[in-house]
């Protein structure tokens, strides 16, 4: 028998060592009283969970989980970070989001945390000629400033180095981003850009302005379309690989071409995914530069998903955008940007961009989490999803290149496609309840108070979709509201509970959040024929279902109920014209009652 050592813990010295096995046999035990009569490796699978792009996440994992050695932070393939001193010394880039020509959000930004601007401008945002107004009283010199202004880029490009030499920047002392994305645009309005006029700035920012990149590969236009964490990083590749090409064409070397790239990534609220997925990047790009003869330090700037933002509750959005942004930098991300909780309602007010720099500030100064240069690394878990999602995210690069590349890909429609097949497959694990939403389709709040804000600019459309995971429940939510504010009250569903209330709490809880998600309000206390429902829904036990659920339908039909539920799996019960159960399609079924109810 294989003992512990004595490590100094003498209460833990003479225990036998734990098998694989023996922990095995104790899932087995547990799955076999919940009535599952599995054994062997098949106990771990039904503890496993399904991911995205074919991966699955093990219940468990341990040495025997091996995965390739991802070496040193600031060394090839950079999977540790792509600096040797990570975010240790300062933290990561706190980078703000701007739209509107105003200066004072601007300057109360980096009054108060913020370290550098992210400005989006052209007929989506801020006019090119008022650049210089919306930095009026910004230290050009300190805050490095990075554009997006789609097929403006030229003109923006041009105002903002204006600016640094009307105020007498150096040359060498300008950082930041000139935003440039041939292909990005296109994936955002279907519209090609000239790559002529970029290749000519990225030759003027190697040639004159060190510390300026010329070109964002930006990867949310396909995050945004559905996309999965794989298809993110295959098409931010192909992207990539694509512009690196046209560099190189119009004259830079491979090295001049690499350094003036920035990737832009999406970090959801799932946070292991958001590590695995930025540290894959790194050694993905590190690969196609060890191909091409250059060094691959890929530069990331992180945005929180504008997919998981939801428009009810939007409350819960800080939480979502708070584990996302601890993800992006454990993750390694050299500049992080934290959409405010108000971002799917319109233009954010003063409170929640507070919320948004203050999210940085509080896990760089009081969570510490910058101190330690990748803090996941060397987890079993990570190192092999790290592992797992480069090769998943390598097999779609490949696809789009034998496709003839990611403008190909675009132009065919087949890129589109496959964003579109993966969002379906999302949308009916969303509908179902498999992936819950907080606050929407989870633990809605029918007597919020919608929260208001000034319309923001209209982002670019023409291209790629753009989808939220709140879409199809907030359709619902829309409807009830309609129906609220012309008849002065909501749609009804009486919930008639049998039994004990050992018997019926937990599928009364249940039908009550479940109708809430589509803006039904269950009516619990009083009769049916006082509730003013015209549809019922049973909630009790599987062993009181056999003997009063059809009497109770019987009951219910008779006081002039016209459709009758049951919470429960589906049965035989007499009476009962549908089953609400965890697992069924929550969206279909409450969209057929709202139409039942005459819903508009």
């Amino acid at each position: 028998m294989t003992v512990l050592p004595d490590d100094g813990l003498t209460s833990a010295a003479g225990f036998p060592i734990a098998t694989h096995e023996q922990w095995q046999r104790l899932v087995e035990d547990v799955l076999r009283r919940s009535g599952k009569d599995v054994s062997g490796p098949a106990a771990e699978i039904v503890l496993s969970t399904t991911l995205e792009d074919g991966l699955r996440a093990q219940p468990l994992y341990t040495a025997h989980d091996s995965a390739p050695d991802p070496g040193l932070p600031g060394f090839a393939p950079f999977v540790r970070g792509g600096r040797p001193e990570g975010s240790a010394l300062a933290g990561w880039d706190v980078r703000q989001q701007h739209t509107t020509a105003d200066a004072d959000p601007v300057l109360t930004d980096l009054e108060n945390g913020v370290t550098s601007l992210w400005l989006v401008l052209g007929d989506r945002g801020i006019p090119v000629p008022s650049l210089g107004q919306v930095l009026d009283g910004v230290h050009l010199d300190l805050a490095p400033i990075t554009l997006d202004a789609g097929h403006e880029v030229g003109a923006a490009a041009d105002e903002l180095l204006r600016l640094y030499g009307e105020r007498g920047i150096a040359k060498a002392a300008a950082r930041g981003n000139l935003g440039a994305d041939p292909l990005g645009h296109e994936a955002r309005t279907g519209e090609p850009l000239d790559f002529a006029p970029v290749a000519a700035l990225a030759r003027r920012c190697t040639e004159e302005y060190p510390g300026l990149r010329s070109l964002t590969i930006d990867a949310l236009p396909y995050h945004e379309a559905g996309g999965s964490a794989a298809q993110e990083l295959g098409s931010s590749l192909a992207t990539g690989v694509a512009t690196l090409r046209a560099l190189t064409a119009a004259g830079l070397t491979v090295e001049q071409a690499v350094g003036q790239m920035e990737f832009r990534y999406a970090a959801t609220a799932d946070q292991f995914l958001t590590i695995a997925k930025l540290r894959a990047a790194r050694r993905l790009w590190a690969r196609v530069a060890e191909v091409c003869g250059a060094p691959g330090r890929q530069v990331q700037h992180v945005v929180t998903s504008a997919v998981m933002m939801s428009r009810r509750d939007p409350w819960v959005n800080m939480l979502r955008t708070t584990v996302a942004t601890l993800a992006a930098g454990a993750g390694g991300a050299d500049a992080i940007t934290v959409l405010p909780f108000d971002h799917a309602l319109g233009l954010p007010d003063p409170f929640a961009r507070r919320i948004a720099r203050n999210t940085s500030t509080v896990l760089i100064e009081e969570s510490h989490l910058a101190r330690v240069i990748d803090p996941a690394g060397g987890s079993w878990y990570v190192e092999r999803l790290t592992d797992e999602l480069a090769h998943a995210g390598w097999e779609f690069f490949r696809w789009i290149e034998e496709t003839g590349g990611q403008a190909a890909a675009l132009r065919s429609g087949r890129l589109v496609q496959a964003l579109s097949d993966t969002w379906a497959v999302r949308s009916a694990k969303l509908a179902e309840r498999r992936e819950p939403v907080t606050g929407v389709s989870e633990f809605p709040n029918l007597a919020e108070r919608l929260v208001e804000r000034e319309p923001a600019p209209l982002p670019p459309s023409g291209g790629l979709p753009r989808v939220r995971r709140d879409e199809a429940y907030e359709a619902l939510r829309a409807r009830s509201d309609q129906h609220l504010a012309a008849t002065g009250a909501r749609p009804r569903i009486f919930l008639a509970a049998l039994g004990s209330a050992s018997d019926h709490t937990a599928r009364l809880s249940f039908a009550s959040n479940l109708f809430q998600a589509g803006g039904i309000e269950p009516v619990t206390e009083g009769s049916f024929e006082d509730s003013g429902a015209t549809e019922v829904c049973l909630c009790s036990s599987d062993a009181l279902y056999e003997a009063k659920a059809a009497p109770a339908a019987a009951t219910l039909r008779s006081a002039g109920a016209e459709y009758v539920f049951l919470a429960g799996r589906p049965g035989r019960h007499a009476g009962v014209d549908a089953y609400v159960f965890a697992g069924c399609d929550v969206v279909a079924v409450l969209s057929a009652t709202l139409d039942r109810m005459g819903v508009s």
